[in-house]
């Protein structure tokens, strides 16, 4: 539930909520039912982000930008609280390059003068290369958000593996079920080893399902502040998504 003394909401920048697009939400009922989970665990606006993975979720900038305008009608046509917004969590791949050129490619919004993008790795390995197309990206302007890196499998073994794109300038969100234990006690002290080095800008619920993956946010907020977090608590749950979406502070 809503944490008292707070009338600013939490913001979800990771999520799946648009029905039966990948491999979270499957029909409009569990999207509405996933929707009044977040709210009810404090979240008051959440980034739509379908996987965007070519040869397995063939999901668009534009396709995803349609789905989240027919989920937004039945939000509020159910009379649900939450503000959604259109993204994606991109896969990466080279055909990156190839949806950027044709304005495919899906961005949470803007930060600092970079568009930024959930850049997802695959979970068992960093592929040779990975460091040139996020250079690439960066010179495009645009600024890896890279999504939970604490579950990753290269990273699990050594968190280094992740600091030369912290060093590079990419962004780090990491999963509230990770915080709060729920992928595991090894991501779990991952996550706390970035959040201990300052490296991680957003946490989200990466939320795919009521039963397995639920939206945790508010969970991990609490153990931030458990751990005397407070401030990096609200930063990385409230302010810095603001700012990417483009949320005034009067907001929610």
């Amino acid at each position: 539930m809503p944490e008292s003394g707070h009338c600013k909401g939490m913001i979800d920048l990771h999520c799946h909520y648009l029905p039966a697009i990948d491999d979270g939400s499957q029909s409009m009922a569990e999207s509405l039912d996933l929707a009044r989970a977040s709210v009810a665990n404090g979240i008051t606006d959440a980034a739509m982000t379908p996987h965007i993975h070519a040869g397995r979720y063939e999901n668009l900038r534009s396709t995803v930008v349609s789905a989240t305008h027919q989920f937004r009608v039945a939000l509020a046509d159910a009379k649900i609280p939450l503000q959604i917004y259109p993204a994606g969590e991109v896969r990466l791949t080279a055909e990156i390059i190839d949806m950027l050129e044709q304005d495919e490619l899906p961005f949470l919004g803007t930060l600092d003068g970079y568009r930024i993008v959930l850049l997802e790795f695959p979970y068992n390995q960093i592929p040779l290369g990975t460091e040139r197309l996020v250079r690439w990206l960066l010179d495009q302007q645009i600024r890896p958000l890279i999504a939970h890196p604490e579950r990753n499998k290269v990273v699990l073994h050594n968190i280094e593996r992740i600091a030369p794109f912290c060093e590079m300038g990419c962004l780090l969100q990491v999963t509230a079920g990770s915080v709060v234990g729920a992928f595991g006690q090894a991501a779990q002290d991952c996550a706390k080893l970035m959040f201990e080095r300052r490296w991680v800008s957003v946490i989200a619920t990466d939320a795919h399902n009521l039963l397995h993956r639920a939206p945790l946010l508010a969970e991990a907020k609490k153990w931030l502040q458990g751990q005397g977090w407070d401030d990096m608590a609200d930063e990385l749950t409230q302010a810095i998504p603001a700012k990417i979406l483009g949320i005034n502070a009067a907001h929610g």
